[in-house]
């Protein structure tokens, strides 16, 4: 629900004017507003490094790994939903059975999602929002931006972050206490994610003259990626192995996103679910 919130705040935000580039490079790469782009992600950059990071650290080493695992397979059966729909959306019947039954098989037999027994017993995982089955009929992704807090997200994936709202069953379930439980999920979705990826991130940070610019390519190779669910493209480069089910992270310099690998490098990690 956050990221939902701050992606229409960022449109408004647009609509009422930024600063636009006129380099020929940012044009090239469809990044009109790399001014403000760049300006919000050092500011995630900052949050993640003063934050974010140490935060995701100290989980790391004061948490058990099948605690945290625990955690992480809950989180991403939730959203186990979203991806169903996406997949019928997509036309992709065999991958809708494999999302079905993984929910069934975890939320039962694995605790409410908490052990993942689908993977155990070899049922393929995957993940889908709307964002990519806009991309799947072939909607471009529009000029790229950067989220506060949350990184890359344009506006096709933007759409779909609000679609997908309406896909997730939780939205509809009303209960005394239900704005505290959609906080408290978006808070662990986004330290799960930052925590997966902490070596990731801090390995392209070592190695990157321009993290603003790697960071944009890195997420639109991650989501064309995705968009083409495992079939291979040679036009494109490998991405690291960002660890994640959905989308790359939120790195120092913009967030997943990291993922799955799921969204590429944020300052303040990857989206929060629905």
């Amino acid at each position: 629900m956050l990221r939902r919130a701050l992606s229409l705040m960022v449109l408004a935000g647009l609509a009422a004017g930024c600063a636009t580039s006129k380099d020929p490079e940012a044009i090239a790469q469809n990044d009109p507003y790399e001014p403000t782009n760049r300006a919000i992600s050092d500011f995630n950059t900052t949050i993640d490094n003063a934050v974010a990071k140490p935060v995701a650290k100290f989980y790391n080493h004061a948490v058990p790994q099948f605690a945290r695992s625990g955690l992480h397979n809950f989180l991403t059966n939730l959203d186990k939903p979203v991806t169903f729909g996406n997949d019928l959306l997509q036309g992709e019947g065999e991958r809708a059975g494999q999302t079905l039954g993984r929910f069934v098989v975890n939320t039962t037999l694995g605790v409410g999602g908490l052990v993942d027994v689908a993977t155990m017993i070899g049922m393929p995982d995957h993940s889908e929002d709307f964002g990519q089955t806009l991309g799947t009929y072939g909607v471009g992704e529009g000029p790229y931006l950067v989220l506060p807090f949350m990184g890359p997200d344009p506006p096709r994936d933007i759409a779909g972050d609000v679609v997908d709202i309406f896909l997730d069953p939780t939205t509809y379930i009303r209960f005394h206490g239900a704005d505290t439980w959609y906080a408290v999920r978006s808070g662990a979705y986004v330290l799960d994610l930052r925590a997966r990826n902490v070596d990731t991130l801090e390995q392209i940070e070592r190695t990157s003259i321009d993290m603003y610019a790697t960071t944009r390519s890195l997420y639109r190779q991650y989501r064309n990626a995705e968009i083409r669910n495992g079939r291979p493209d040679t036009s494109e480069t490998d991405t690291p192995d960002f660890d994640d089910t959905t989308a790359p992270p939120a790195t120092a310099s913009p967030a997943p996103t990291t993922t799955p690998p799921s969204t590429p490098p944020t300052t303040a990690p990857a989206p929060p679910p629905h």
